[in-house]
């Protein structure tokens, strides 16, 4: 049977095989393939081609728009709202390196790189579709500084419809308000040399009927309605000044002529279109325009009111009588001042730049004191040196401001207390208006000052007590009910029905919320003495190179064994004028903060000094913050998606605040998944900087 059906499939494959020629088939597929793959090939050569060259014409036409813009005094910027980094268009076409905002706010003014932020924000927001402002750039002096116009519009959107980020195109317009500022100084001159250089102006026709005055002439003879007086057709006849010279042989002619409006009756001048009253003093020319017959063309006259001229002229006369005798009123003037001076012991005092000498004297006329500039420094105690040397550098400038201080002083009254001076100075001008010295008095302020110590120390006291009651009672919350209802929960447990076994955690529990509940009142004690303005700030010099690692590390001390942290202080010693303490506190908090957030990774931090300004940056690589939670960081008591709080809810909030008081700015910078990184500047002035040849990780 199997032999049989054998049989037949072999009968039937060598049936087949003479219907279908298998070689030439194979060779037909093989071919097919090959010609497949060769357009593949082919097709994909040509889309790599494409790209080629559209990328190639993407880059010449960036690199030209940069071009044109680099020709316009334009920039082009993107702002990535989630980096909140920015990156510049350069002229080969590309973007440049990504600037955080730290480093890109160094370009600007602080204030008017705010500005510039709060616009990006509301654009960013949807606030506004788009955004015109003009910054300043950052100089060192008024003439190097540079002026910006930004115009900020939304540049993409993510698929939900909300913004990515922004295109800023920056245009240089200093030359353009320098230009402006020239021609309205410009403006200004000519118009006030061209009022100062007009006269009367008035113009007749041939009949002697008034065509034309000037205001300069209306102002002159009374006149509030000019162009009534011009259509009335006032006659020539009727000016008192030419009213005796017959129209046809009037010539060019100058007058001085007095005339007494007082005695005209003529309704003319009793009107209300005139108003002239009493005696006037007038000089004047009359010019008539002939045609080549000799016939009368019209008149024109030009003339001044010289009344108070004359007036002055006969007062002059009359003053030289008064002078003796206000020579003798001044001397007896100066002897009352004298005595003013001597009993209210306030001194004049004079400052002279050229030869950088300070004169006081008790009397008008006499010089009792001449001080250096290095005797003036040194008589103000050590706190006021650098105030009393800012107004001397100030009156060598030659400011045009007036100048006043309070100084203290090494000098001592009989008392035993040193004295306070307030000194207010006025810049002394010639007649060009250059400073040639500055005057000013001296008064004796040791009485009020100490009066009003007291009376503050008095009611700091009073302010203290009430603002400090009213923000803790402010601040109570919920965050306080939640670890006391914790505490007050798990001691209820004990007098229920329970577990002896359970009670070691009933006390654990009531541990770990009665210490969350005193770290939160804590906090909220000193941030209410932070919104009463009561922590009080002082500033001295200090190694901040010596200090910067101790307070990382005090902030890191409980981090888990998986966290490495790392300092980078490239500084073997920086010298800064700051509140150690203050900042100390800042530094201690946000690396405490970074330890919230990572329980596995890396924590580094690094200072940086520069441009009149201490940058610390903290950086981790913790699990983030989340888009809809990093605007409301500084908030208080802000919860993440996890509603879960950072520490107690109040340490960001306490940090913002003192670096706020403190004249600095901070900023945070985070995404999710991927760690967080906070920049805190402060401004300070530093004493020494000198760095590591070689900069230093410290890593542990």
């Amino acid at each position: 049977m199997l032999q049989s059906l054998l049989t037949v499939l072999v009968a039937q494959v060598t049936q087949i095989g003479k219907v279908y020629d298998f070689d030439h088939t194979l060779a037909y597929v093989v071919a097919v393939l090959l010609i497949g793959m060769f357009v593949l090939i082919f097709y994909n050569r040509l889309y790599v081609y494409q790209r080629q060259e559209v990328n190639a014409s993407r880059r010449s036409q960036n690199a030209r728009l940069a071009l044109i813009l680099k020709a316009g005094k334009q920039r082009i910027w993107i702002y990535n709202s989630a980096k909140r980094h920015y990156s510049f268009l350069s002229e080969q076409g590309t973007y440049e390196e990504e600037y955080n905002p730290v480093e890109f706010s160094q370009r600007f003014d602080r204030d008017d790189f705010e500005v510039l932020r709060r616009a990006i924000f509301d654009v960013c927001d949807e606030k506004r579709s788009s955004s015109v402002i003009t910054i300043k750039g950052q100089a060192e002096s008024e003439e190097q500084r540079h002026y910006y116009e930004m115009n900020i519009s939304v540049a993409s959107r993510d698929e939900h419809g909300h913004v990515t980020s922004l295109l800023g195109i920056e245009r240089d317009i200093t030359d353009k308000i320098r230009k402006q500022e020239q021609v309205n100084k410009l403006l200004m001159r000519y118009h006030t040399v061209f009022n100062s250089s007009l006269l009367d102006m008035m113009y007749y026709d041939r009949h002697g009927v008034l065509q034309d005055i000037n205001e300069k002439a209306c102002q002159a003879f009374g006149i509030e309605d000019r162009e009534r007086v011009i259509s009335e057709g006032f006659l020539l006849q009727n000016n008192p000044f030419f009213s005796n010279v017959p129209l046809e042989q009037m010539e060019n002619t100058r007058t001085s002529s007095i005339i007494d409006f007082g005695q005209f009756t003529d309704e003319i001048y009793q009107t209300e279109r005139f108003g002239l009253r009493g005696k006037m003093y007038y000089d004047s020319t009359i010019n008539p325009f002939r045609d080549a017959d000799g016939h009368l063309e019209g008149v024109y006259m030009c003339g001044r009111d010289i009344t108070e001229m004359v007036e002055s002229f006969h007062r002059q006369q009359e003053g030289a009588l008064r002078l003796k005798q206000a020579t003798r009123n001044v001397e007896n003037y100066i002897s009352n001042i004298n005595y003013a001076l001597q009993v209210s012991g306030v001194r004049f005092v004079s400052y002279y730049p050229q030869s950088y000498t300070l004169e006081v004297s008790d009397t008008i006329n006499q010089t009792r004191m001449r001080l250096s500039q290095l005797r003036c420094i040194r008589l103000a105690t050590f706190r006021f040196r650098r105030t009393v040397s800012s107004v001397l550098n100030r009156m060598d400038h030659l400011t045009k401001y007036n100048i006043s201080e309070t100084i203290e002083t090494e000098i001592r009254d009989k008392k035993g207390r040193q004295i306070w001076f307030m000194l207010n100075m006025v810049p002394i001008v010639d007649k060009e208006g250059h400073v040639e010295h500055y005057f000013g008095v001296l008064r004796n302020m040791t009485d009020m000052i100490e009066t009003e110590r007291r009376l503050a120390v008095e009611t700091k006291k009073a302010q203290e007590t009430e603002l400090l009651k009213q923000s803790f009672l402010t601040n109570m919350s919920y965050e306080i009910r939640t670890p006391l209802n914790n505490v007050v929960g798990f001691a209820e447990l004990f007098e229920a029905d329970h577990d002896v076994a359970d009670e070691a955690f009933f006390v654990e529990e009531i541990k770990k919320s009665s210490n969350m509940l005193l770290l939160l009142i804590n906090d909220i004690l000193y941030l209410s003495r932070l919104d009463a303005k009561m922590i009080e700030y002082n500033k001295t010099d200090v190694d901040f190179a010596m200090v910067f690692e101790s307070h990382c590390q005090m902030g890191w001390s409980t981090l888990s064994s998986a966290v490495h942290t790392m300092v980078d202080n490239p500084y073997e010693h920086l010298i800064v004028n700051i509140d150690e303490a203050n900042l100390g506190k800042v530094i201690e908090k946000l690396c405490t903060i970074a330890g919230y957030f990572t329980t596995e990774g890396t924590i580094s931090a690094r200072c940086e000094y520069r441009r009149g300004e201490l940058t610390i940056s903290i950086e981790d690589s913790g699990i983030g913050i989340d888009p809809q939670t990093l605007p409301h960081v500084f908030d208080r008591f802000v919860r993440d998606q996890r509603e879960m709080l950072c520490g107690t809810g109040l340490d960001l909030p306490i940090v913002q605040s003192l670096v706020q008081q403190m004249g600095g700015t901070i900023e945070m910078e985070s995404e999710q998944g991927k760690g967080t990184t906070v920049w805190v500047s402060i401004p300070c002035e530093a004493k020494v900087i000198e760095k590591r040849r070689a900069t230093s990780m410290i890593e542990s």
